[in-house]
C-alpha cells in the first residue's frame, strides 16, 4: 500500500507539471459536486456516528437550531426559543407550516419521537449520551426507565418543551446535531430500521435522498417542501465517495468536483502555491492525541513518566515538518477557538526545546527509568500514512531524548478501537476527538469517569467534581471558570498527550459562492450557490 501511494503521488505530481493549470475545468448545471472520503455507514440519523454521514445528514435533515455559513448559531425548524430563569426548561416554538419532503405536516410530536428513539436502548445510538442532561435520559439509556418518561413533550403541534436535570448552556448547539433531528412516524412504522434508504427516507431539510450507490455516490435533490426553499439556490447535490485523497484531487483538477473533503498531505505545499484562494484552510474543533492506558503499568500510577513522554515530543516539528498542512501544535486538551473559553496550557508550553528536553530527562529519572533501565513501550495506531509518519517521528524523539525503545504496531481502525475499549493490551495509543458542538464540554466531558469515549480510563475525583460544579452553573462566566480549572487538573495529570490541532482543508471552486470558514467545519449545501455554465 505504501508503494502504491508513493507511485500515485509521483504520478499526480507529474500531471501537475504537465497540466500547469490552477483553474479546475467548469462543471455544468446547477448540481453541486462534493467529495466524501468514505461511504456514510448509514443515513439513519440516530445510528450514524461518522463525520461523513453527518455531512450528508445536515443536508437531508434539520434540527431546532442550525449554524450559518460562518458558524453562528441561529434558529432553524424552531423560529425562537425561551429559557427559564433556572436554566432547566427550554421552550421551542416551531415555524408555521413546516412540512416533510413528501408534503406531510411536521409537528412538535415528531421531534419528541426522534429524541425518544435516540435514547431508546433498542436503538443503540452512539450519540444517545448527547442529550443525557434532559430529564430521565440517563435512566432511559441504561434501561432503567421507560422511554415515555423522557423530559421532552409537545403540548401542541408547534411547541417542543425540554426539561433538564441541570443547566446546559450549550443545549441549542447540541440540537444542531443530526442525532436530534425529528423522525417521520409513517416512514419508520412502515419500514422500521430500513427507513433511511432511497425511496423510503422522508426528510425535513433542504434536500431529499434521491439515490445511493454504495462506494460511489450519494445523490440529493432539492426539497420543495422545505420552509426556506426560496433561499436555497442549488437544485441537486452529488456526494462522490473518493477514498484516496490523491484521487479526489485528481477529480477536482478534472473539473468533476466543486468541493473536496480534504487535500492530500504529499501535495499540500504544491496545491497551496498553485490554487491560492481556492484552498480554504481554517482552524478546526479537534485534537489529535496519544492516550495512555491508565489501568495498567507502567502508566497507571506514574504521572512523572507520562509527563516525561509528553515533554520529549517536539510538537512544532510534528506540525511544521512531519505534517506541514497548517496544523497547529497542541498544548491544551480543548483546542483554541471554542466559544467563551480560554484553554489552559501545559505547564511546560512556555519552555524552549532544550529546556523541555532537560526537564523531560529529569522527570524520566524521577519515574524510575534511565540509560541503564530504559522504558520499553508499545505504541498502537490505526493504518494510515499520516498516523505512521507521526508514530515514526515520535519513536525517534523518544529514543533521542529519553532513550526509550518504542515498538510501533499498526492495526485496522476497528481492531484498534476494540483494543482501546478492552484496555487489556494497549499501552500508548493514537486517537483523536472532533467536537460535536462549539463548547468546551464536548472535549472535557469525554474524560469523565463513565464516559464511553474515555479510552485512557482517566479517573480523578477532583476533575469530576469541577465538571459537576460547572454543570450546576447558570451563569456562563462562573461555568467557564470551573471548566478551565478542570482542564488545569487534567493537564497536570497527563492522561493524554495532545499533539496537534487539525485545520480543515478544502479546495473550493471559483464557481462556488457562499462558502464560510468555521471551527466546526460545517458547510450546508443550502448556503452555497453556483455560477453555472452551459
Amino acid at each position: 500500500m505504501t508503494s502504491f501511494r508513493a507511485i500515485t503521488a509521483l504520478a499526480i505530481a507529474a500531471l501537475l507539471v504537465t497540466w500547469g493549470c490552477s483553474e479546475p475545468a467548469p462543471v455544468a448545471g446547477n448540481t453541486l459536486q462534493r467529495g466524501l472520503p468514505s461511504d456514510p455507514e448509514t443515513l439513519d440519523h440516530h445510528k450514524a456516528r461518522s463525520v461523513q454521514a453527518a455531512e450528508v445528514l445536515r443536508d437531508l435533515g434539520e434540527g431546532l437550531a442550525a449554524y450559518t455559513a460562518t458558524g453562528e448559531l441561529v434558529p432553524a425548524a424552531a423560529e425562537r426559543w425561551d429559557v427559564s430563569d433556572d436554566g432547566l426548561t427550554y421552550t421551542f416554538r416551531l415555524r408555521d407550516g413546516l412540512k416533510w419532503s413528501n408534503g406531510d405536516a411536521l409537528t412538535a410530536a415528531h421531534f419528541v419521537a426522534g429524541m425518544r428513539r435516540l435514547v431508546n436502548p433498542a436503538t443503540a445510538a452512539f450519540y444517545a449520551q448527547m442529550i443525557v442532561d434532559i430529564e430521565n435520559a440517563d435512566g432511559i439509556v441504561s434501561g432503567d426507565i421507560p422511554v415515555s418518561m423522557l423530559g421532552v413533550e409537545a403540548p401542541d403541534d408547534r411547541t417542543v418543551v425540554l426539561r433538564l436535570v441541570q443547566p446546559t448552556p450549550y443545549l441549542t448547539g447540541l440540537l444542531t446535531h443530526p442525532s436530534t433531528f425529528p423522525i417521520h412516524p409513517g416512514a419508520f412504522e412502515t419500514h422500521g430500521d430500513g427507513f433511511a434508504r432511497p425511496g423510503k427516507l422522508v426528510s425535513n431539510g433542504a434536500y431529499r435522498l434521491d439515490a445511493w450507490v454504495p462506494g460511489s455516490l450519494v445523490s440529493l435533490k432539492r426539497n420543495p417542501h422545505y420552509w426556506n426553499d426560496a433561499a436555497t439556490s442549488i437544485d441537486a447535490v452529488n456526494y462522490h465517495v473518493v477514498v484516496q485523497n490523491a484521487a479526489e484531487l485528481n477529480r477536482y483538477r478534472a473539473g468533476e468536483l466543486h468541493v473536496t473533503s480534504t487535500v492530500p498531505t504529499d501535495s499540500f505545499a504544491q496545491v497551496r502555491d498553485e490554487y491560492g484562494a481556492q484552498l480554504r484552510i481554517a482552524p478546526y474543533l479537534s485534537v489529535y492525541y496519544y492516550g495512555f492506558n491508565l489501568t495498567k503499568a507502567p502508566f497507571s500510577d506514574n504521572p512523572a513518566l507520562r509527563e516525561a513522554l509528553s515533554m520529549a515530543i517536539d510538537r512544532e516539528l510534528l506540525a511544521e515538518k512531519v505534517l506541514g498542512r497548517g496544523e497547529r501544535p497542541a498544548y491544551s486538551w480543548v483546542p483554541p477557538g471554542v466559544h467563551n473559553y480560554e484553554p489552559p496550557r501545559l505547564a511546560f508550553a512556555a519552555l524552549n526545546k532544550q529546556e523541555r528536553e532537560r526537564l523531560a530527562r529529569l522527570r524520566y529519572k524521577e519515574a524510575g527509568y534511565g540509560p541503564d533501565e530504559p522504558l520499553q513501550v508499545e505504541v498502537r495506531y490505526n493504518t494510515n500514512d499520516t498516523n505512521k509518519r507521526i508514530a515514526v517521528a515520535i519513536q525517534a524523539m523518544w529514543r533521542e531524548v529519553l532513550g526509550i525503545e518504542a515498538t510501533l504496531i499498526n492495526e485496522e481502525f476497528q481492531v484498534l478501537l476494540a483494543n482501546m475499549r478492552a484496555a487489556e493490551i494497549t499501552q500508548v495509543f493514537r486517537s483523536s476527538w472532533i467536537g460535536d458542538y462549539n463548547d468546551a464540554h464536548t472535549f472535557l466531558s469525554i474524560l469523565q469517569k463513565g464516559s464511553p469515549a474515555n479510552m485512557p480510563r482517566y479517573a480523578s475525583d477532583e476533575y469530576d467534581d469541577l465538571m459537576a460544579r460547572a454543570a450546576a452553573q447558570v451563569d456562563p462566566e462562573r461555568r467557564r471558570l470551573y471548566l478551565e480549572e478542570a482542564e488545569r487538573v487534567l493537564l497536570s495529570d497527563h492522561p493524554v498527550i495532545p499533539l496537534y490541532v487539525w485545520v480543515s482543508r478544502h479546495l473550493v471552486s471559483p464557481q462556488v459562492s457562499g462558502w464560510g470558514d468555521n471551527v466546526l467545519d460545517y458547510h450546508y449545501s443550502q448556503h452555497l450557490s453556483l455560477k453555472t455554465t452551459d
